[in-house]
């Protein structure tokens, strides 16, 4: 079994979507330990309420020094002995030097169609610029942000009355089905890109 580690900084409802999954059984995947980096993230509870580990590794008290909060991760995560890191609304910035540890073995999710719209506001972008089709898209995380090879994709059509929050509710619906379908296909070595539709 490939131990899986989540790494979330609030509500965690990617987190238990991909918890929900591995739990359901005939999963190659199982999770070892949720890390947040605040003690308030409400995934904790969730996670906790399923009997999966939790560990908090707060940013603040390292004032900037990034290197050194990722110090402090590897040792938390070392007694847990994850073999794969899934981000799950992780809203810290990893170095290339955590990055390159992990390579091939870290994915994460975000909230377009990459390589359209890495970072920020990426529902007001795809509504600002007039795209018919919006979605998310689960990647190997690399040291370029947002980056790294595309794992699989779901799409989402834009709608004529659209605002960033009704466009935002309908795509974390298309993640909580994408990044569970993508985890169980990566934890057995298939990187071929999965492509949804809703």
């Amino acid at each position: 079994m490939t131990r899986v580690a989540m790494f979330i900084s609030g509500g965690g409802s990617n987190m238990v979507a991909l918890l929900d999954d591995m739990a359901r059984g005939s999963h190659a995947g199982m999770p070892c330990v949720v890390l947040a980096n605040n003690a308030t993230a409400a995934g904790l509870a969730k996670a906790a309420g399923r009997g999966v580990a939790t560990i908090v590794v707060d940013h603040r008290p390292f004032a900037g020094d990034r290197v050194a909060f990722e110090t402090a991760i590897t040792q938390a995560l070392a007694p847990f002995a994850p073999d794969l890191i899934c981000l799950a609304g992780f809203m810290r910035v990893l170095t290339g030097g955590f990055i390159n540890q992990w390579t091939g073995r870290m994915i994460n999710i975000h909230p377009s169609l990459l390589p359209k719209y890495k970072g920020l506001h990426t529902h007001a972008r795809a509504l600002e610029a007039g795209d018919s089709m919006h979605g998310c898209t689960v990647h190997e995380v690399t040291a370029a942000l947002d980056d790294g090879p595309i794992l699989g994709q779901a799409q989402v059509p834009v709608l004529p009355d659209d605002t960033a929050d009704t466009l935002s509710r309908r795509v974390l619906e298309q993640e909580h089905r994408l990044y569970p379908a993508v985890l169980r296909r990566f934890v057995t070595g298939d990187r071929t890109p999965l492509i949804l539709t809703s």
